[in-house]
């Protein structure tokens, strides 16, 4: 008789993008995979995301493709104002953003994590409402205790829990080591269409400050999205709805257009999303047997909109990297081979930040002059950097 190996056994904390991803990858693989998710349950709904270049060809593989294709949102203009309300110009949103029709995919965020959980399920434990507590590496493996009581080993363990991760910090300390802040603080929330939007972004600048409306349908609500200059991460009101709440009323107090509705819709709405727009650079992604991932080891921020993008393809090279190789051999293959392309893309925030929201008159009145020309001018080609890995094939597959 025969007697199979069993199982390698891991451990993935987060349940939203990289994390169920990673686990699909891995139980291709062969691996016994556990997700430990502190939510009681997935993030349905949420704000639109955009899934591009080499991410594509993961979803592909993955076989969630023709899904993700029929949840895309049809955006269909996104029209600049200035700071009396008075129109700049309305454009294509791929003029702006570099996408490409019939390539890119913009969708719901919770349509995404529902395929990947959906793909996923039934080969995957799931354990909502719990996170890790401890790490132990001391024995042979990863002697892991959870916040909800209870003990278990695994072969490795994967962090997957997103820009502020846990994860990281019992790993590698203090987040303010790896993180970089990119100048800004932005929040994120859903109101009443009281503009009667359809399939467009309004947006609203003045220097140093703006102001947007997201209507990925004919929905009764839209996205709310208000962003400023902060050239120093506001620690006090990260955690804090309150504060949060009363620095942005106090930064666009004076402000015009349609923004005093937003600051009302902002004081009663219950989905707030308040942060810092800023990157995760870490000189490693690994230590012993934990790995991280997706904006856990390397956010680049909401400015590149490469994010979701990083996370999926970052998934699909870890798990491959580790098809036929142990974690060491398997880490060093994963780092080697993603790197530069993930550098590559957290560097699009040169593009970014500044030419969208700039801070100064003059800079504002140049972005103004660049977006009235980019009406005249044709759909931009794709930006390299956005495919710059090609996918190789592990394992056969």
């Amino acid at each position: 008789m025969t007697r199979t190996a069993p199982r390698r056994s891991v451990l993935i904390s987060g349940a939203s993008i990289a994390g169920p991803a990673l686990a699909f990858w891995l139980n291709r693989h062969g691996y016994e995979v556990t997700v430990v998710e502190k939510a009681g349950t997935l993030r349905s709904g949420g704000y639109p995301i955009d899934v591009r270049g080499t991410a594509l060809d993961v979803v592909e593989r993955m076989g969630i493709l023709p899904q993700l294709r029929d949840a895309h949102i049809d955006l269909r203009r996104i029209t600049f104002l200035d700071g009396d309300g008075d129109e700049v110009t309305s454009l294509h949103p791929h003029a702006v953003t570099g996408g490409v029709t019939g390539r890119d995919l913009e969708i719901r965020r919770g349509d995404l994590t529902d395929a990947l959980y959906t793909a996923v399920r039934d080969d995957v434990e799931f354990l909502f409402n719990d996170s890790i507590d401890t790490l132990d590496q001391s024995g042979h493996g990863v002697d892991v205790t959870f916040h909800g009581g209870g003990s278990r080993r695994f072969d490795m363990v994967f962090g997957a829990d997103g820009m502020h991760s846990r994860t990281r910090e019992m790993l590698f300390g203090p987040e303010e080591q790896f993180h970089r802040h990119l100048g800004y603080c932005f929040a994120v929330f859903t109101m009443p269409n009281t503009l009667g939007l359809s399939h467009e972004t309004v947006m609203w600048n003045t220097p140093g400050r703006a102001a947007a409306v997201y209507a990925v349908g004919d929905d009764e609500e839209v996205h709310a999205f208000l962003n400023f200059a902060q050239p120093d991460p506001p620690y006090e009101a990260f955690g804090n709805p309150k504060a949060q709440r009363a620095l942005l009323a106090d930064v666009f107090a004076d402000a015009g257009w349609e923004v005093p509705g937003i600051l009302g819709a902002l004081h009663d709405a219950d989905d707030v999303f308040f942060d810092a727009v800023g990157q995760i650079r870490m000189p490693r992604w690994t230590e012993g047997r934990v790995a991280l991932l997706g904006d856990a080891a390397y956010a680049p921020s909401f400015l590149t909109g490469q994010g979701t993008s990083l996370a999926l393809a970052g998934a699909y090279m870890l798990a491959g990297s580790l098809a036929d190789r142990d974690h060491a051999e398997g880490f060093a293959a994963y780092e080697q081979a993603t790197r530069d392309f993930v550098t590559l893309n957290q560097d699009l925030v040169g593009e970014g930040g500044a030419t969208l929201f700039p801070t100064t008159a003059q800079a504002l009145e140049q972005r103004n002059a660049r977006l009235r020309d980019l009406s005249a001018m044709p759909a931009p080609q794709p930006r390299p950097a956005h495919s710059a890995l090609v996918l190789p094939s592990f394992g056969g597959r």
